[in-house]
């Protein structure tokens, strides 16, 4: 082969391999992929923002005129806090979980009006809103008894603002609700005084019992003596010469089973025992 072919051939060798080059490269431009759980929304340069949106798998476009933006539309967790203030003007920290996503048919309207940062933009602002206007209505204690309640009103008011956004709730909790340094003093004060009011009543039925008690028993006793007396003015002086002698003889049967004790006799001659030779 001449060095003329040999030139030629290279070159058009060259050429066909620019031109696939550019052929992929032009290909590669004109594809793009969503993935799951994804949709895209394409920005027309003549156009603007088209309406259609396209799903997952491998769509085309047109280079350079055209481009997509990717758009997560799976319910993404949030959370959000707020310092707030309650009826009765006490401040409260809460925070509410959100799970949220965009809806998937307004998301050219999502891209024109607020962009694909769409819930740095709405959730924060909306959500403080919503808690700042709900706890407002209810003092600092009912939160805490009608937490339930307070939950409810939280989610439908925040699922109501949250679609002027063509924001979707899925579920919407108050997860942390503490209040501020003060009133938790206050709280603390309270139950103090609420346990020692408890402990104060405890003392004064305990004292009332014991009065009861003392009226029984002098009853009790003014009432057995009554009888004693009546007992012995009826009968003499023999009721309490029998008690004497039942007394007596206890006390005897006591001292019989001690070691410790030795009996003398009642007579002079303690040495009546001993031998009288000596």
């Amino acid at each position: 082969m001449s060095a003329p072919k040999a030139v030629n051939l290279l070159t058009n060798v060259a050429r066909a391999a620019i031109a696939l080059g550019a052929a992929g490269s032009a290909l590669n431009a004109s594809l793009f992929t969503v993935d799951g759980g994804h949709k895209a929304v394409l920005f027309d340069r003549f156009r603007g923002v088209l309406e259609e949106t396209s799903g997952e798998g491998t769509h085309f476009l047109i280079p350079v005129l055209q481009y997509p933006y990717i758009f997560d539309v799976r319910t993404r967790p949030r959370s959000i806090t707020s310092v707030t203030g309650t009826k009765d003007l006490q401040m409260v920290n809460l925070t509410l979980r959100v799970l949220s996503r965009p809806d998937p048919d307004q998301l050219p309207t999502i891209f024109k009006t607020l962009g694909v940062d769409y819930d740095e933009r709405v959730l924060p602002s909306i959500g403080n809103e919503v808690l700042k206007a709900v706890v407002a209505q209810f003092n600092a204690d009912q939160l805490l008894t009608e937490r339930p309640h307070v939950s409810a009103l939280v989610r439908e008011a925040l699922i109501k603002r949250a679609r002027d956004f063509n924001l979707l709730l899925d579920d919407v909790a108050i997860t942390h609700l503490s209040y501020g340094a003060e009133f938790s003093r206050a709280v603390e004060q309270k139950q103090v005084a609420q346990q020692e009011a408890e402990r104060s009543k405890f003392v004064v039925a305990k004292a009332e019992q014991e009065r009861r008690a003392a009226i029984v028993r002098a009853e009790g006793e003014s009432e057995a003596a009554k009888l004693i007396s009546d007992a012995t003015a009826g009968a003499g002086s023999g009721l309490i010469e029998l008690r004497r002698i039942e007394a007596s003889r206890e006390i005897a049967s006591t001292l019989s089973k001690s070691r410790n004790v030795v009996y003398l006799p009642s007579g002079n001659n303690m040495l009546f025992g001993l031998n009288p030779s000596f």
